[in-house]
This record gives structure tokens, sequence and C-alpha cells, in this order.
């Protein structure tokens, strides 16, 4: 039977490795960023007779004929202190959507809808294969341009669309200054249902450093579901429990969420073979949130529809999402987020010291123990079971856990993870300077020296760590372990770096205390 230092120091290897895969790869291998799609031919297959799941959401009577033609287009311009859009009369669709307080990699203004996207966001479509259909509507007013110049101000948009079979179709937009949020009114008349979707792209912005998943996503329920579109097979619909859609990137996205009214939402490919999202809606009144901004936690959460939930936080999100809360309350009062991460770091390290100082000692004691352990094992080594009796009572005797060993390190796993899962993808840190060098802490340090000071720190901690006398070949691979975390961390965000960086040191303090403290007390107790 093994003894427990032996199994303290595979658990120890064990977790240590689990880290690295984990952490490794989502970093080495990422989901692809989208591709544009081409414009295949329609095949047998996307001309199959819809499921009886389509047909049920979508069985209008009347339909509105096709009219208008590109060249009575007409663009209305809106212009807000937060984004620049135009909006279409061609489908009352979004021809182009801009973000002003948000650049890209080469300094321009973050674009969330294109003007040559191949389905405009808003397009209305119908039937159960959803057919979208080149609608002309008419501008109440005459309206041809608004401005919005101060956050308290408000302005409307009415799109109307008639025609001889007595389809009539109304959206009005109503945009604010101080906010993404676009709250629509719609009211239909003719069809029985109608969908309404986001188009091609709308709210992927494909921005580099991406780390997180790009497409469609939707949450139903509490359960949120992402795809991709090279992964899609089938068509996706949520008939039940339907909260909002939307279409995303790391950082921002485009979403629609139905206000007051039970809708269909729907993931599926087109003819022309891009993903698309929307909603199914029954006519009438309905009303429509559109968002199509920034993923800033605080702002989605106001709105009292989930749209929070966009953010993704992981499997550790009950612990994350207070951690970001902590980190935000900090910036509030240090004005920079890497001083913000640092003081994170040692409030969150505080509740483990207890811990973390019975787990040192008792490592410790464990290795002053060898001798007498050897011992042990030698006299009984052809009695396995008087073996462990005997080792049971050494560690009694000097009142050592072989596991505590093991403690800190699992209860600091999910802490880890969720601050790991925050500084990835919280869009605050996007663009957001430490000192010196590092400009943005989303980003890895372009010089490395945080990556390999980590490195050192990490040597330096397994050097004053004392560790049991486990398989020789497992203590070489632990002996490899900073060398591995080194290369890992080259591409990490910055954020993260610094958060393990002043992790390492601050178990080196309480190491070296610890060392210190126990080293008179392994004397005392005739161990030395």
């Amino acid at each position: 039977m093994e003894d427990e230092s032996r199994m303290q120091t595979r658990a120890l290897v064990a977790m240590v490795l689990a880290l690295v895969v984990i952490m490794g790869y989502q970093f080495l291998f990422p989901p692809p960023p989208p591709k544009k799609q081409p414009r295949p031919a329609v095949t047998e297959k996307q001309k199959e007779v819809p499921s009886q799941a389509e047909r049920e959401v979508s069985s209008p009577e009347v339909l509105p004929e096709a009219s208008g033609a590109r060249e009575s287009e007409i663009l209305i311009d809106v212009e807000t202190p937060l984004y620049h859009a135009k909006i279409s009369t061609l489908g009352a669709t979004v021809k182009m959507w801009k973000l002003k307080e948000f650049k890209d990699d080469e300094g321009r203004e973050i674009v969330l809808a294109r003007e040559d996207a191949r389905i405009p966001p808003l397009s209305i479509g119908f039937g159960p294969e959803v057919s979208f259909r080149p609608l002309q509507f008419s501008v109440a007013g005459d309206i041809r341009q608004i401005s919005i110049t101060s956050p308290d101000q408000t302005r409307e948009l009415r799109l109307v669309y008639r025609d001889q079979k007595g389809v009539v179709i109304e959206r009005i937009f109503q945009f604010r200054g101080d906010d993404y949020r676009v709250d629509i009114t719609e009211r239909v008349q003719g069809p029985n249902d109608y969908w309404v979707t986001l188009g091609s792209g709308f709210g992927i912005t494909g921005t580099k450093g991406y780390r997180s998943h790009s497409g469609p996503v939707i949450l139903k329920e509490a359960d949120r579901k992402e795809f991709r579109a090279d992964k899609l097979k089938k068509t996706e619909i949520f008939t039940e429990g339907l909260k909002w859609v939307a279409q995303e990137d790391k950082y921002f996205f485009a979403g629609l969420v139905p206000l007051g009214v039970k809708a269909t939402g729907k993931v599926w490919r087109a003819p022309s073979g891009e993903v698309l999202t929307g909603i199914n809606l029954p006519q009438g009144e309905n009303r429509i949130l559109l968002y199509a901004g920034p993923k800033e936690h605080e702002r989605l959460k106001q709105y009292g529809v989930e749209l929070e939930y966009i953010i993704d936080f992981g499997f550790f999100s009950i612990l994350a999402r207070p951690l970001f809360w902590i980190l935000k309350f900090l910036y509030r009062y240090i004005g920079n987020y890497g001083w913000a991460i640092i003081l994170l770091t040692i409030i969150v390290r505080v509740p483990f010291i207890p811990i973390m100082n019975r787990g040192q000692k008792s490592m410790k004691k464990l290795q002053a123990l060898q001798p007498k352990m050897n011992e042990i094992r030698q006299k009984y080594k052809k009695d396995p079971q008087k073996m462990q009796k005997e080792m049971m009572e050494l560690y009694k005797k000097y009142k050592v856990n072989p596991m505590s060993g093991c403690l800190p390190l699992l209860i600091q796993i999910p802490v880890f993870f969720a601050l790991y899962k925050v500084l990835l993808i919280a869009i605050e840190l996007r663009g957001a300077p430490f000192m010196f060098w590092i400009q943005d802490l989303s980003e890895k340090d372009p010089y490395y020296i945080l990556p390999i000071v980590m490195g050192i720190t990490m040597f330096i901690q397994q050097k004053m760590t004392p560790t049991g006398a486990g398989n020789p070949q497992q203590q070489k691979v632990m002996q490899f372990m900073p060398i591995i975390f080194t290369f890992l961390f080259l591409s990490f965000p910055s954020g993260l770096v610094l958060y393990w960086l002043v992790s390492n040191l601050l178990s080196i303090i309480q190491q070296y205390y610890v060392n210190k403290k126990l080293a008179k007390e392994v004397a005392e107790q005739g161990l030395s």
C-alpha cells in the first residue's frame, strides 16, 4: 500500500498539470474567428420541407408584397454621443453601426454592423423558411437625420410600410443619448406572425485578441446556449422560456430582447450559407429592446432583462461575479486596474492565510519526518498493513496531516479560475494601462518581462516549499513547472500574469515566515 506522502505528491502533480492543460488549451487552441461565408447555391438539403416545429411558429395568412428598389432606398443618419448609425427605409433595417468610445486594433471606431451585410440587421422575414422581402418603408415626418448631443435627450424615428393587400408594418425606434439601448415598437397587421433577425454578423467585430465564443448565443430561462457557424448542423428552435437572442464576440454584442410577449427564438443557416439568429413574434403590437454595444455588466444589469448573462463568467460564476464587483469597486478609488488587481489579489489571499499556514507547517514537518518514515518503510516493507499502521502512529505523534498540503491548493482552485475568467473577459481591462510598458492589461506583455519574473518567483517559491519523498519522476515534473508556466503565460493577458506574480510573491513571504517559525519548532521536537 502506498503511503500518504506519495499520494500527496501525486495529487499535487495532478492538480498542477490540470491547471496547465485547462489554461493552456484555451490559449494554444482558441476557437477560430468567424470566417466570411461564401455564397453557395441552394442545395437539395436546404430545400427540404420545414420541420413541424418550424411550421407551428410561422403560418402567415397574408404576406406583404415585395416592393421598392435599392435606388429608392433612403438612409437616416443617427448620431448620438455613443454611436453613429444609419437606418435604411429598405426593410427598416440597420445599415451601419459604429461605436465612438471604443477603437479596434488599428485605432479605428469599432464597427458592429457593416453597410455590405448580405442580410441587414433587423430584417423582417416571413414563413417557415424565413423569407426576407425588400419592403420599402416610408419615413414619417420626412426625417433624414437624427442628432442627439446630450445624454438626457431621446429622439424617435417612425417607419411605415403599406401594401394593397392590407398589410401594415410600422416600426418606431427610440434612441437615447446616454445608452446603447434602442427601444423598438412594432405594429404588424396582416401576417399571423413574423421574424426579426440580427442579420449578418451584427455585433461581431472581429478584433484580435479573441479568446472566447464568437457567434449566435441564446438565453433560454437560465441556460446560455452558444452556437458556432462551423458547427451548426441543423436549425435550432426555442419555443419556451426564451429571454433573448444575440450575436457576440469577446467584448461586444448585439441582442434582441422581446418585452412583454412570448417569443420564439431560432438559429439557422440561411440559403446563402450564413448562420442567423432571430425571434418570431405574433401580429399586433410588440416591443423589442435592441442593444448594440460593449459588454458592460452594470449597464446591462440595470435593464432587468438578464442581458448581463451575455458575459460568460464560466463554471465558477458564483464566485466570479462578486470578485468582478470588488475589482471595479477598487478601481473607482484607485483609478488604475493594475493596482486594483494587486489589491484584489491580497484581499482574496487573506482568508486562506490560516489554511495555508497549516498546510505549510504540515509539509515542513513531513520533510523533517522523512528519515523516520524511511526507517518504517525499510522495517515493514514486507508487511504493508503494519507499515501503514506505524505511519499513522507517526503522523499522530507529531500531529501531521499528510494531505493538508493539498488542501490550500484545492480550496484556491475555484477562486483562481473565477479570477482567471474575470481578468480574461472583462471589457473594463481592454486598453486599461498599468505602468511603464504595460499599456493594455487585456493583452500579453509585449516584452515578456512579467511572465519571466513570474517564472522566477515560481522557482523561488518551489525551492522554499518543503516536499515529501515521492516518486522521483514526479518530483522532476514538478521542477519543470516554473519553465512550463513561464512559456504558458507568455501569451496570457498582462492582468492575469500580474495576478499570478503577486500571488507568488505573497506565497514567498508567507513561506519565509512559516519556515523561520517552524525551524525552531522542529528543532525543539528533535526532528532536525
